[in-house]
């Protein structure tokens, strides 16, 4: 196993990228701006196989057709994931007003979330496999949100071909806190889309989006729809019953427990197969039906609607506003701790 640091580019100040690889040949490629997951190189018999939505150029992450449809490839996305309502948000007695950047919605943080920061980064000794370990400070105020939060996130990899990411934060005020990394997937190596890809979900109930695109808080059942996916099923098969792709926050029955599998993702073509473990409370499964086909690699591979899936474990969207969502608040000096596992078999 080995690490190496690359110059990537620069944004103000230099882009460093960061390569984890295991004694098989994988590797996975990591950007100090935004702690974005910039490659995944799987070893094939025909060679290396990119999986992962990414640009090989920091200019890319730049383009206009790419902020113009903000998929945020691969990126570490905070201070808290998915769409807060309104863009804002009481605690403790106090109304906090956040950016409205997605409709009348927060997303993702707001207009500088973690994924348009630099971090930290430092090759890591970690148990069984090579790491990575990024730090972050958000401010106070900081787009909005209370506190000052320190952040650490450790990525490693091992030679089961698993790659982990650990998530530690604390605050020093209470603030809302959800944390995920936003790769976009494709186990065919972007032959075609992901509709030949077979899911498994293990889970039997989703959160309802209002019409805004922020979840309201009703928990949907899903035994004997097309959306239940604890058998699996044909991406392209469910997307031709719903009529529309997948953008879905399935739950988990215990909440916020002990590291467990909750899903399973494999491609007919290639063979290749992910599954996915988390401490998480769900996932938000997501086929990027909003992807722009105007979007590519400079190596020609073709990205666009469909041909990238989303397997972001965090906490509930729009969480600081459902009285039942578990611990989507981070309580002053206590400790915020997350993982989640992404396991390669070919």
């Amino acid at each position: 196993m080995k690490t190496t640091k690359n110059h990537f580019g620069k944004v103000d100040q230099t882009v460093n990228a960061y390569t984890l690889e295991n004694d098989h040949g994988m590797k996975v490629t990591v950007l100090d701006y935004g702690a974005t997951i910039q490659s995944i190189l799987i070893p094939m018999e025909d060679g290396e196989m990119e999986i992962v939505c990414g640009f090989d150029s920091m200019d890319s992450y730049f383009s206009k057709e790419y902020n113009d449809n903000a998929p945020y490839f691969g990126g570490t996305v905070g201070r808290y994931t998915s769409q807060i309502k309104n863009s804002e948000f009481s605690l403790n007695g106090i109304k906090y007003s956040l950016a409205q950047n997605c409709g009348e919605n927060n997303l993702h943080g707001g207009a500088v979330g973690f994924d348009k920061q630099f971090w930290k980064a430092d090759f890591k000794d970690v148990k069984n496999g090579v790491g990575l370990q990024m730090s972050l400070k958000s401010e106070h105020l900081q787009e909005g949100f209370p506190g000052n939060v320190y952040v650490q996130v450790t990525f490693s990899l091992n030679n089961e071909n698993t790659l982990a990411i650990d998530y530690v934060a604390q605050s020093d005020h209470d603030t809302p806190f959800s944390i995920t990394n936003h790769a976009y997937f494709n186990l065919n190596g972007f032959e075609e889309n992901v509709e030949e890809h077979k899911v498994q979900v293990l889970s039997d109930k989703r959160l309802e989006w209002d019409a805004s695109g922020a979840a309201n808080g009703t928990i949907l059942e899903l035994a004997g729809t097309a959306e239940d996916l604890r058998t699996p099923k044909s991406i392209g098969k469910v997307h031709q019953a719903m009529q529309d792709g997948f953008e879905h926050y399935y739950l988990f029955d215990e909440g916020i427990s002990p590291l467990k599998k909750v899903a399973e993702i494999k491609s007919e073509r290639t063979g290749l197969s992910m599954g996915v473990s988390t401490t998480e409370p769900g996932m938000l499964f997501y086929t990027g039906k909003y992807t722009s086909d105007a979007l590519q690699r400079e190596s020609g591979l073709q990205y666009g609607k469909y041909r990238g899936f989303c397997c972001e474990t965090h906490r509930w969207p729009n969480g600081p506003n459902l009285p039942n969502s578990p611990k989507s608040i981070l309580k002053a000096n206590e400790n915020f701790t997350s993982n989640t596992t992404f396991k390669f078999s070919w």
